[in-house]
């Protein structure tokens, strides 16, 4: 890999990255979404995936899936674009990511979670919670450029096996219970 075609202008990759970022708030915000949690908090973490505070703050239990789509995006990215620099590689990341969180907090795909996940209460993300899971994406590509490949695997199995134990849901049963529910799932995870 050309780690130099990679840095050695990085001021475009950022200020594209931030212009991304703010278009998909702006986009967000013209949608209906709340800047912040409507509790009128900030908050680093909260851990109630049950809770309304869950995808209105800067991270939560799903914050890992993010990190993960991170890993994915720049394996996928290297397969298509082996050539480009690494930090144009990442753009097309952040614009799949912002892309997701447009349509994951669109009425249709709101409606979804509702009927065919544990996210029974859901109502979407808070605009701070959709760009911060974008820059937990960007946390993710990073580490995948960076660390060796075996090692973005066990975190990403660690983080799966981690959310499936404690919150009975990760990125691999979400992206199930979306496309074809499973009601087995379903049912392990309400609890019953």
């Amino acid at each position: 890999m050309n780690h130099r075609a990679a840095t050695s202008r990085p001021l475009p990759i950022i200020l594209t990255g931030a212009f991304l970022l703010a278009l998909t708030a702006a986009i967000l915000l013209a949608m209906g979404r709340v800047p912040i949690c409507t509790c009128g908090e900030i908050k680093l973490w909260t851990g109630d995936v049950t809770s309304s505070d869950n995808s209105q703050h800067i991270a939560d239990w799903y914050t890992p899936s993010h990190i993960i789509h991170g890993f994915l995006f720049y394996w996928f990215a290297w397969l298509i674009f082996p050539k480009m620099a690494v930090g144009w590689r990442l753009i097309l990341a952040i614009i799949v990511e912002a892309s997701w969180e447009i349509l994951e907090n669109s009425p249709m795909i709101i409606d979804r979670y509702r009927e065919a996940t544990i996210a029974l209460g859901y109502t979407g993300d808070s605009v701070l919670n959709s760009v911060f899971d974008i820059i937990w994406m960007i946390v993710g590509f990073a580490l995948a450029w960076r660390v060796p490949v075996w090692l973005t695997v066990t975190i990403a199995l660690f983080f799966e096996v981690l959310t499936a134990a404690l919150i009975r849901d990760n990125l691999t049963l979400n992206v199930v219970m979306l496309i074809w529910p499973i009601e087995a799932i379903k049912t392990w995870q309400t609890g019953a």
